[in-house]
Protein backbone atom coordinates (compact mmCIF):
# COMPACT_ATOMS: atom_id res chain seq x y z
CA UNK A 1 0.00 0.00 0.00
CA UNK A 2 1.14 3.24 -1.02
CA UNK A 3 1.66 6.29 1.80
CA UNK A 4 -0.69 8.96 0.60
CA UNK A 5 1.55 11.52 2.75
CA UNK A 6 5.40 10.81 1.13
CA UNK A 7 4.01 8.28 -1.66
CA UNK A 8 6.76 5.48 -0.13
CA UNK A 9 5.71 2.13 -1.49
CA UNK A 10 6.91 0.10 1.78
CA UNK A 11 4.03 0.26 4.56
CA UNK A 12 3.29 -1.89 7.86
CA UNK A 13 -0.16 -3.11 9.30
CA UNK A 14 -0.38 -1.65 12.98
CA UNK A 15 -4.30 -2.76 13.52
CA UNK A 16 -6.53 -4.68 12.38
CA UNK A 17 -10.17 -4.83 12.54
CA UNK A 18 -13.24 -6.64 10.75
CA UNK A 19 -16.05 -3.52 10.41
CA UNK A 20 -19.53 -3.21 9.30
CA UNK A 21 -20.96 -7.14 10.24
CA UNK A 22 -18.02 -8.92 8.97
CA UNK A 23 -18.60 -7.31 5.48
CA UNK A 24 -14.93 -4.85 5.18
CA UNK A 25 -11.21 -5.06 6.90
CA UNK A 26 -10.15 -1.96 8.87
CA UNK A 27 -6.20 -1.66 8.59
CA UNK A 28 -4.56 0.82 10.17
CA UNK A 29 -0.52 1.33 8.42
CA UNK A 30 2.48 2.88 9.34
CA UNK A 31 4.73 4.10 6.58
CA UNK A 32 8.27 3.08 6.59
CA UNK A 33 9.32 5.73 5.55
CA UNK A 34 7.72 8.74 6.98
CA UNK A 35 6.64 7.45 10.01
CA UNK A 36 2.93 8.81 9.25
CA UNK A 37 -0.47 6.51 10.17
CA UNK A 38 -3.51 6.04 7.77
CA UNK A 39 -6.29 3.76 7.79
CA UNK A 40 -7.40 1.70 4.75
CA UNK A 41 -10.39 -0.03 4.00
CA UNK A 42 -10.49 -3.69 2.22
CA UNK A 43 -13.92 -4.77 0.70
CA UNK A 44 -15.18 -7.17 -1.73
CA UNK A 45 -16.55 -5.31 -5.12
CA UNK A 46 -19.67 -5.69 -6.59
CA UNK A 47 -19.45 -6.52 -10.38
CA UNK A 48 -21.02 -4.32 -12.56
CA UNK A 49 -23.83 -3.72 -10.77
CA UNK A 50 -25.76 -1.10 -12.88
CA UNK A 51 -27.98 1.15 -11.73
CA UNK A 52 -31.39 2.49 -13.96
CA UNK A 53 -31.94 6.00 -13.06
CA UNK A 54 -35.16 7.76 -13.44
CA UNK A 55 -34.56 9.36 -16.71
CA UNK A 56 -33.43 5.46 -18.07
CA UNK A 57 -29.49 6.38 -17.99
CA UNK A 58 -27.54 2.95 -16.81
CA UNK A 59 -24.51 3.75 -14.16
CA UNK A 60 -22.42 1.67 -12.30
CA UNK A 61 -22.85 1.43 -8.87
CA UNK A 62 -20.99 3.76 -6.47
CA UNK A 63 -20.70 2.37 -2.71
CA UNK A 64 -18.86 6.11 -2.18
CA UNK A 65 -21.74 7.77 -3.64
CA UNK A 66 -24.29 6.29 -1.60
CA UNK A 67 -22.39 6.71 1.42
CA UNK A 68 -21.75 10.47 0.45
CA UNK A 69 -25.80 10.75 0.23
CA UNK A 70 -26.24 8.90 3.79
CA UNK A 71 -23.72 11.28 5.19
CA UNK A 72 -25.49 14.22 4.35
CA UNK A 73 -28.33 13.33 5.78
CA UNK A 74 -27.19 13.02 9.16
CA UNK A 75 -24.53 15.46 8.96
CA UNK A 76 -24.60 17.43 12.53
CA UNK A 77 -26.47 14.71 14.01
CA UNK A 78 -25.95 11.74 16.80
CA UNK A 79 -25.19 8.95 14.11
CA UNK A 80 -21.79 7.32 14.65
CA UNK A 81 -19.58 6.64 11.37
CA UNK A 82 -19.84 2.68 12.29
CA UNK A 83 -24.10 3.08 12.09
CA UNK A 84 -23.72 4.41 9.10
CA UNK A 85 -21.15 2.21 7.51
CA UNK A 86 -23.45 -0.65 8.43
CA UNK A 87 -26.57 0.56 6.73
CA UNK A 88 -24.35 1.30 3.69
CA UNK A 89 -23.05 -2.62 4.01
CA UNK A 90 -26.96 -3.86 4.66
CA UNK A 91 -28.02 -2.12 1.40
CA UNK A 92 -24.97 -3.25 -0.53
CA UNK A 93 -25.66 -6.82 0.62
CA UNK A 94 -29.01 -6.51 -0.36
CA UNK A 95 -27.86 -5.67 -3.62
CA UNK A 96 -25.49 -8.49 -4.26
CA UNK A 97 -28.20 -11.19 -3.15
CA UNK A 98 -30.22 -9.91 -5.64
CA UNK A 99 -30.36 -12.23 -8.74
CA UNK A 100 -29.94 -9.58 -11.30
CA UNK A 101 -27.29 -7.12 -11.84
CA UNK A 102 -29.63 -4.47 -12.30
CA UNK A 103 -31.43 -2.17 -9.66
CA UNK A 104 -33.86 1.01 -10.38
CA UNK A 105 -32.25 3.98 -8.27
CA UNK A 106 -35.94 4.08 -6.78
CA UNK A 107 -35.39 0.62 -5.30
CA UNK A 108 -32.00 2.15 -3.45
CA UNK A 109 -33.31 5.32 -2.39
CA UNK A 110 -36.37 3.04 -0.47
CA UNK A 111 -33.66 1.10 1.41
CA UNK A 112 -31.79 4.11 1.93
CA UNK A 113 -35.51 6.01 3.75
CA UNK A 114 -36.04 2.16 5.61
CA UNK A 115 -32.70 2.39 6.64
CA UNK A 116 -32.68 6.07 7.92
CA UNK A 117 -35.79 5.74 9.70
CA UNK A 118 -34.54 3.42 12.14
CA UNK A 119 -31.24 5.21 12.12
CA UNK A 120 -31.94 8.48 12.66
CA UNK A 121 -35.55 10.30 12.19
CA UNK A 122 -34.11 13.50 11.23
CA UNK A 123 -31.86 12.28 9.07
CA UNK A 124 -34.87 9.99 7.42
CA UNK A 125 -37.45 13.60 6.96
CA UNK A 126 -33.80 15.48 5.50
CA UNK A 127 -33.26 12.22 2.56
CA UNK A 128 -37.08 11.88 2.28
CA UNK A 129 -37.17 15.75 0.97
CA UNK A 130 -34.56 15.63 -1.35
CA UNK A 131 -35.45 12.33 -2.73
CA UNK A 132 -38.91 12.60 -2.98
CA UNK A 133 -38.82 15.86 -4.01
CA UNK A 134 -40.83 18.21 -0.87
CA UNK A 135 -42.32 21.12 -2.72
CA UNK A 136 -43.95 22.78 0.25
CA UNK A 137 -44.51 22.55 4.36
CA UNK A 138 -47.18 20.08 3.46
CA UNK A 139 -44.83 17.75 2.31
CA UNK A 140 -42.83 17.78 5.15
CA UNK A 141 -46.07 17.49 7.81
CA UNK A 142 -46.74 14.53 5.81
CA UNK A 143 -43.24 12.61 5.95
CA UNK A 144 -43.80 13.51 9.75
CA UNK A 145 -47.25 11.91 10.16
CA UNK A 146 -45.79 8.58 8.62
CA UNK A 147 -42.75 8.72 10.67
CA UNK A 148 -45.21 9.41 13.66
CA UNK A 149 -46.75 5.84 14.43
CA UNK A 150 -43.28 4.41 14.31
CA UNK A 151 -41.97 6.67 16.85
CA UNK A 152 -44.70 5.85 18.89
CA UNK A 153 -44.05 2.20 18.93
CA UNK A 154 -40.36 2.18 20.46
Amino acid sequence: MRCPYCHHDETRVVDKRNTQDGQVIRRRRECLRCGLRFTTYEQPAILSMMVVKKDGRREEFDRQKLRASIQVACKKRPVPPERIDSLVARIEQALISRPTREVRSREIGEMVMEGLRELDEVAYIRFASVYREFRAAEDFEKALRQLAPASEET
